[in-house]
């Protein structure tokens, strides 16, 4: 069975583009809209391999979500990356400090995205 990957993202665009790449790659991709939504999936999903989280997103930001879903009560996390426009070393070392394991800017090459995911997880 294919490695899991899940996408939370608010721009439909970007969860498109990221899911495309990673299907055809052969991963399973599931997606979510905010953090809110991105913490449930992950609380469902036990066998994600990786997560890609955006970190400007109404509701719950993905700094936030990351805190946490790191506070809940579960197995282990799977790798979270954050995906976003946010470039500022403060911001990634916040997410660094809450348990983001890579920070990769958009817009990105799609190239180095499944090269990221591979490197993290491994291939599908």
């Amino acid at each position: 069975m294919a490695k899991k990957v899940l996408i939370i993202d608010d721009s439909s665009t970007v969860r498109q583009q990221v899911g495309i790449l990673l299907t055809e790659a052969g991963y399973q991709v599931l997606q979510a809209e905010d953090g809110i939504e991105g913490a449930d999936r992950i609380r469902k999903n036990p066998d994600l391999a990786l997560v890609f989280c955006d970190v400007h997103m109404p509701n719950m930001t993905g700094l936030d979500m990351l805190r946490f879903i790191q506070r809940e009560p579960h197995g282990n996390l799977p790798p979270i990356v954050m995906l976003t426009t946010e470039g500022s070393p403060g911001a990634i070392s916040e997410a660094k400090d809450a348990g983001a394991r890579g920070w990769i800017v958009k817009p990105f090459k799609p190239e180095m995205l499944l090269a990221s995911t591979r490197k993290v997880v491994g291939p599908p």
